[in-house]
């Protein structure tokens, strides 16, 4: 039998078994945080044994071999900011497969051109980082919709006689995602024993808003100095809607530039694409005529990334 074969078959096997770990882990019921908990509850022989999770070998072991390190706590705190339910040694499965499905993707199209093929290996490592990203802006920019109502309602349970941590509770029940699963995670870290003022300050680590660190700043010194919470955080309340509403109209005003960033720096590749589809001896001269040809790619490519993220940072304004 062919040993090449035999490697391809294997690679396959093997991405296809970690392909199986990393969908059983992103299916899971669990967040980081709540698996983290539910360890503790477990110590004291509360755990539900339903939402017990079948190990995966693979996935386990790379977390055992990245535990411990600065970049597993990193890639944690992003995941649970994007509130993505992997660890980081299931997200180091995921860059595996991203960077091999890419990476072959180029290499076959391009006529198996290993020089084509290890810029795909490339973009494929950064497309999970980017997908994090994009759902790490997405989810702060609903938390900080939501914040407003968040103060309405502390407030009127404040007024009405809660504590602060009934008021939070309220919050969790009362509104939807996602401020209500991360104020239900102070809650339940607080009943676990942690203090008011770490829950808080673990609350900004997963959620990081100049508002809400406004909004925990007033708490800890109304809990060190006295005063009324109450109309502390009205005030305050309105100052993250006025915030808030310009921000929106920002975004509106802004959205045209950052689209038409995304569709300059899209069309190129659909482009080179059609055209491939259309005349591949048109576009494979690129590559035929050796260094070149690839200087060509490369210097377009970081034209075409300069423009994306110039006309990004144009639509940047802060508030």
């Amino acid at each position: 039998m062919d040993p090449v074969l035999i490697l391809w078959a294997g690679g396959a096997l093997a991405i296809i078994m970690l392909f199986i770990g990393v969908i059983t882990t992103i299916t899971s019921e669990r967040s980081v945080v709540e698996q983290r908990l539910g360890q503790i509850i477990e110590a004291g022989g509360r755990v539900d044994q339903r939402r017990r999770q079948a190990p995966t070998p693979l996935t386990d072991w790379l977390n055992r071999r990245v535990e411990g390190t600065s970049w597993a706590e990193k890639v944690s705190r992003n995941l649970a900011r994007a509130d993505i339910k992997m660890k980081p040694g299931e997200y180091i499965a995921l860059l595996i497969i991203a960077g091999f499905f890419v990476g072959f993707i180029f290499w076959f199209l391009s006529g198996r051109s290993i020089l084509l093929g290890i810029p795909g290996v490339g973009l494929g490592l950064l497309l999970p980082g980017m997908y994090v990203k994009r759902q790490q802006g997405k989810r702060l920019i609903r938390f900080n919709e939501q914040l407003g109502d968040m103060l309405n309602l502390m407030v009127n349970g404040l007024r009405a006689g809660y504590s602060t941590l009934q008021a939070m509770e309220a919050v969790s029940k009362e509104l939807p995602p996602p401020i209500s699963d991360e104020f239900r995670r102070v809650v339940q870290e607080m009943q676990l024993g942690v203090p008011m003022e770490r829950a808080l300050d673990n609350l900004l680590r997963r959620i990081p808003s100049d508002d809400l660190d406004l909004v925990i700043t007033a708490v800890n010194v109304q809990r060190e100095v006295g005063g009324n919470l109450a109309e502390i955080l009205d005030t305050i309340s309105y100052t993250i809607r006025e915030r808030v509403r310009i921000k929106g109209e920002i975004r509106v005003l802004t959205s045209q530039v950052m689209y038409s960033g995304r569709f300059l720096a899209m069309m190129p590749i659909i482009v080179v694409g059609i055209l491939f589809l259309l005349n591949r001896d048109y576009i494979m001269e690129l590559f035929r005529n050796g260094l070149c040809g690839y200087i060509a790619i490369g210097l377009s490519a970081v034209l075409i990334v300069a423009g994306y993220f110039a006309m990004n940072k144009l639509a940047e304004i802060e508030i």
